[in-house]
């Protein structure tokens, strides 16, 4: 009777157990035998993987200018420099070819000094300037460093360097008295014309190259319109040199105790002793100065 009821106990907990397992491997089938429900595919998003800062792209940087040099003419230059880079040391450096003559407005130089001197310019010993013409260019390679990058208004602040080529050729004419005698000095001797005028020719020709030095500046205005200005010297070993011609013709020389007709080629000798005196001061100057203003426009 005992045997019964503990077989009878084991068949009441046994049951529940294989009735879960059968419960699960049903579930299992019905979950294997779900149907299979397709999803449409989704459109393929596009990644911007260009990070190219639009603004560098060219022609954005290129900038023109024209303008005048106080030594040169009329200047302009083309160039490069963008502000709009992400690099520290590209966004501060620039680069110009500058170029200037007196070519196309020689005419209105020449009425400007004729302006000025009106009648001629009193140079002492009886004599004076009635008129005067100046002929200059330059070339030159330039580099621009901009300490402040792009910092509001001291970004337009730079400085430069480079190497210039160029030439500046004065001349002047020399008169005298047109009525009566008048007398000049020259390596130390008096002279004087017999009567009438003197026609005398004085010039200066300085053709210099070297390295350049300077500072100025790009004031904006609107858009990409700005103000540019350049100061600095070309440090040149090259100076000026001058020339003098005075006719012999109807000239006479002081000897001491009476005026007497000059020699052709002592008066010569003593244009070239004064010539020389003079060159020694001008080869003191071992710069050219250059100074410019104008409107540029950066793209």
């Amino acid at each position: 009777m005992k045997k019964l009821s503990v077989i009878a106990i084991l068949s009441v907990l046994v049951t529940p157990a294989f009735a879960t397992d059968a419960e699960l491997a049903e579930e299992k089938i019905s979950t294997t035998d779900a149907e299979i429900v397709e999803v449409a595919d989704a459109e393929p998003v596009a990644l911007n993987t260009d990070t190219t800062n639009p603004d560098i792209k060219f022609p954005h940087g290129l900038q023109i200018g024209v303008g005048v040099s106080a030594t040169s003419g009329l200047n302009g230059f083309v160039g490069y420099a963008n502000k709009n880079f992400d690099s520290f040391w590209w966004k501060r450096f620039g680069v110009r070819l500058d170029f200037a003559t007196t070519a196309p407005i020689n005419s209105l130089i020449d009425s400007g000094i004729d302006a000025v001197m009106g009648d001629g310019m009193e140079l002492g010993d009886g004599m004076m300037i009635t008129d005067g013409a100046i002929d200059a260019y330059h070339v030159a390679a330039l580099i621009d460093f901009y300490p402040f990058g792009d910092t509001w208004f001291l970004g337009g602040w730079r400085i430069s360097g480079g190497y210039y080529f160029g030439n500046m050729d004065i001349s002047a004419k020399l008169t005298g008295e047109e009525i009566g005698d008048f007398s000049f000095s020259l390596d130390g001797k008096d002279y004087k014309y017999k009567g009438g005028e003197m026609n005398a020719t004085a010039g200066l020709d300085w053709s210099y190259h070297g390295p350049y030095l300077g500072t100025g500046f790009d004031l904006g205005l609107f858009a990409g319109f700005k103000i540019y200005f350049d100061a600095g010297v070309v440090f040149t070993s090259r100076a000026p040199s001058i020339a003098l011609d005075i006719p012999p013709a109807g000239l006479q020389v002081w000897e001491g105790n009476e005026w007497q007709d000059v020699d052709a080629d002592e008066l010569k000798s003593a244009e070239n002793q004064a010539l020389a005196e003079a060159q020694e001061e001008l080869n003191k100057l071992t710069f050219y100065p250059m100074v410019k203003i104008g409107f540029m426009y950066r793209f």
